[in-house]
């Protein structure tokens, strides 16, 4: 069984779904991957239930931000500053998508604590929320208004948002590790009748708040990366054989 280990740097919203697609896809039994990436320009992406009428897309393209749709499930999210990974993996041996959000939950937690000391003190929320009945609600529509079972949290606020997908025998999992405060004026792209400026202010946080200073996102990276090697105790590779989307990046 391999580990493989792609950094893909900054790319387009459209470029970051479908790699993660292709590589799902092209995903051959004992071949595991893990992915760092950022998002240029920033980008909305919806989960792959959402309706594009759940954001003002007028003025998203306005502001230059890419609005795309992920293949995971979810709502919405804006991708600004953040480190986002992405996992795909066969589920072999009788491992759960359960087990494998656990497992990745433990190694994010364990990556942080790497990168920083205060952030030993990351959580895994206990309890699953009840999204049937938040998706009746404005605040329903943002992933990130609400933190679901084994999601990461400090100080009972969000800090890392993910959702998976099950594509025959593989699974790919992605989420965003949230680095500043730009992901709050998500609210902003809400039809005007529903803005919830509060909801995310309440309820999320970041790395670059938490710490009050920048975030260096290359030791970053080093530190997710070694937080998988040491949750799954595995070895990375650098993984060479990458063929791009064929798209605009």
């Amino acid at each position: 069984m391999s580990w493989n280990f792609i950094n893909s740097g900054f790319k387009s919203g459209y470029y970051n779904m479908q790699f993660d697609i292709d590589l799902a896809k092209k995903c051959k039994d004992g071949q595991n991957f893990l992915r760092l990436y950022r998002w240029r320009p920033f980008c909305i992406s919806l989960g792959a239930h959402q309706s594009f009428e759940d954001i003002n897309t007028g003025l998203a393209d306005s502001d230059n931000l890419d609005v795309v749709k992920r293949p995971t499930g979810g709502r919405a999210i804006l991708h600004a500053e953040e480190l986002t990974y992405s996992v795909v993996l066969p589920l072999e041996d009788g491992m759960s998508p359960k087990a494998v959000y656990l497992k990745v939950s433990r190694a994010l937690v364990k990556g942080l604590s790497e990168y920083h000391s205060v952030l030993s003190d990351v959580e895994l929320q206990p309890q699953q929320a009840n999204f049937r009945a938040l998706l009746k609600k404005p605040e329903g529509k943002l992933c990130f208004a609400t933190a679901a079972k084994n999601e990461i949290t400090y100080s009972g606020k969000k800090l890392v948002g993910s959702a998976q997908r099950k594509i025959g025998n593989i699974l790919l999992q992605h989420g965003s590790i949230l680095c500043g405060p730009y992901h709050k004026k998500l609210v902003n792209y809400l039809p005007a009748d529903e803005i919830q400026f509060s909801n995310l202010e309440e309820n999320t946080c970041d790395i670059e708040s938490i710490l009050d200073e920048p975030v260096d996102y290359d030791k970053l990276s080093d530190s997710i990366r070694m937080g998988f090697e040491n949750e799954f105790e595995i070895h990375f590779e650098e993984y060479a054989d990458i063929t791009a989307p064929q798209i605009n990046s």
